[in-house]
């Protein structure tokens, strides 16, 4: 039999080296600089002055230096009709028309009638009036016609959308209907 000698083990231990000491200016050049994107670093912390740890009511309510300028006021948010107008114009709407009809029904206060060319126009335009109230962060609650393309109804609650092709508006005259009720009000009042 054959038996397998091991070679005996090292007595040598490899001892650390110790390290020579390194300047104080030299340390500090060796550290990597803190990353610029995460949380602020804690001295960065402390220095903050004490104002920005006010709470918002409570810096309102401090008094305004004589002559400090006022913040500019936040433009309003637009209205749904004028969004819809707006999309209307974005794809090229013809003879938009806004009425004022709060005097006149309970239904809607703004109605707003626009002329496409085509079905495939005015299903477009019905099509963007929708989509850009949605991003505005509200919703239509109907749409009548879309599939025909001739007269699209928008509901959007307080604001009626009329898109129809040219013949059709012609046919039923909604502006007629509504501004001569207007004159007939305005006049017996």
């Amino acid at each position: 039999m054959t038996t397998k000698t091991s070679k005996p083990k090292s007595s040598k231990t490899t001892a650390a080296k110790p390290r020579a000491a390194k300047p104080a200016a030299a340390r500090k050049t060796a550290r990597p600089a803190a990353p610029a994107v995460g949380l602020p670093h804690r001295k960065a912390i402390a220095k903050r002055p004490a104002a920005a740890k006010v709470p918002a009511k409570t810096a309102a309510k401090a008094p305004v230096k004589a002559g400090a300028r006022k913040p500019a006021a936040k433009p309003k948010a637009p209205s749904l009709a004028q969004i819809a107008v707006t999309a209307l114009e974005d794809l090229k709407a013809h003879n938009i028309k806004v009425l004022d009809v709060r005097k006149l029904t309970d239904v809607a206060d703004t109605m707003i009638i626009a002329t496409g060319t085509s079905n495939r126009h005015v299903q477009s335009l019905a099509t963007r009036v929708v989509d850009r109230i949605e991003e505005a962060g509200y919703r239509a609650l109907g749409i009548e016609g879309q599939s025909e393309g001739e007269w699209v109804l928008v509901d959007l609650q307080d604001v009626l959308v009329h898109v129809m092709q040219p013949r059709i508006r012609e046919f039923y005259g909604l502006e007629k209907l509504w501004e001569s009720r207007e004159s007939r009000d305005s006049s017996a009042a």
